[in-house]
């Protein structure tokens, strides 16, 4: 077990673990929506610039300062239709869903905070807002940890389990996270196909890995260009991942934007992906703090030396 911060590029190499997945699953699957639309940088919340991050919109069109409106107006549609689509197909397949929100995304959307308390969603803490952590000072950090959770308390009526920053966590994240208590993991990391510990000074912390890879964010960025081309890349990760788990069963993680995934003509792909997903014997359909509660049951971390 590493030390937080520490790189480790050997991980589990050539003994992988053998996760135990329930009912001898060969492969893991996480769905993940996020929720940042209300909680994005934007000229009437105080901030120098309009968020065009994720969306079809063209960036630096409009200078700083200016406000953009289709930027706006895009991100809106994420919450006004493209969670609704999305979160009603979870719903009729009856699919565990974490969901990955900005804690003033939720308080600005009520409809939204009591859909998530009513389901039962698995609960994931992207921040208050969506912002780069790595950039702020530590008793910033702090402060927002601690707003951040509390607005989860105040709009759905109980706390996230995990944590995932925007792009990436600063150096004092972790520890900020373990200072605080109560969440069982964050998903801050892309480096491996299980979910592994590392330590925060003589203590365990729980990492499951988010994907950059499988995630719709290469729709909105241009490096996939349609949703046959999202089904295509998300299909071809399933299969080489489910082979592989008839040896050594592995977790796969779906990332899915409101804005992004909610959009009819992307859509389509996430409903084939469910359907290819469906179709294979051997996949448990988990929220992420799932996977974190099976990892501490049955891998808890070893003894610090």
């Amino acid at each position: 077990m590493k030390a937080n911060n520490d790189r480790d590029f050997i991980g589990y190499g050539r003994t992988p673990p053998n996760p135990r997945w329930p009912n001898g699953a060969r492969l893991a699957l996480v769905i993940v929506l996020n929720v940042e639309e209300g909680a994005e940088p934007s000229i009437p919340d105080g901030d120098l610039v309009t968020e065009t991050a994720l969306t079809d919109g063209i960036r630096e069109e409009v200078p700083a300062g200016i406000r953009d409106f289709v930027a706006e107006s895009l991100f809106e549609y994420g919450s006004r239709v493209g969670f609704w689509r999305i979160v009603r197909l979870m719903t009729q397949r009856g699919i565990p869903l974490t969901v990955n929100a900005c804690a003033q995304a939720l308080s600005r959307n009520p409809q939204i905070a009591e859909t998530i308390r009513e389901s039962g969603f698995d609960l994931c803490c992207h921040g208050d807002r969506f912002v780069r952590h790595f950039l702020l000072s530590e008793p910033e950090e702090r402060d927002i940890i601690a707003r951040s959770v509390a607005g989860f308390e105040q709009a759905v009526g109980r706390r996230p389990l995990g944590w995932q920053s925007r792009y990436s966590p600063s150096r004092h994240t972790r520890a900020l996270l373990v200072e605080h208590g109560g969440l069982l993991y964050d998903a801050d990391s892309y480096a491996d196909d299980w979910p592994y510990w590392v330590k925060i000074g003589e203590r365990p912390h729980l990492i499951i890995p988010h994907s950059f890879t499988n995630n719709d964010n290469r729709l909105a960025t241009a490096k996939l260009g349609t949703a046959n081309d999202f089904y295509d890349h998300l299909a071809s990760a399933l299969r080489v991942l489910h082979a592989e788990g008839g040896r050594h069963p592995r977790m796969m993680t779906v990332s899915l934007h409101s804005r992004i995934s909610g959009q009819p003509a992307r859509f389509e792909a996430v409903e084939r992906f469910l359907d290819f997903a469906a179709s294979h014997e051997g996949i448990w359909f988990a929220g992420r703090s799932d996977i974190a509660r099976h990892w501490i049951k049955h891998h808890p971390a070893e003894p610090s030396s």
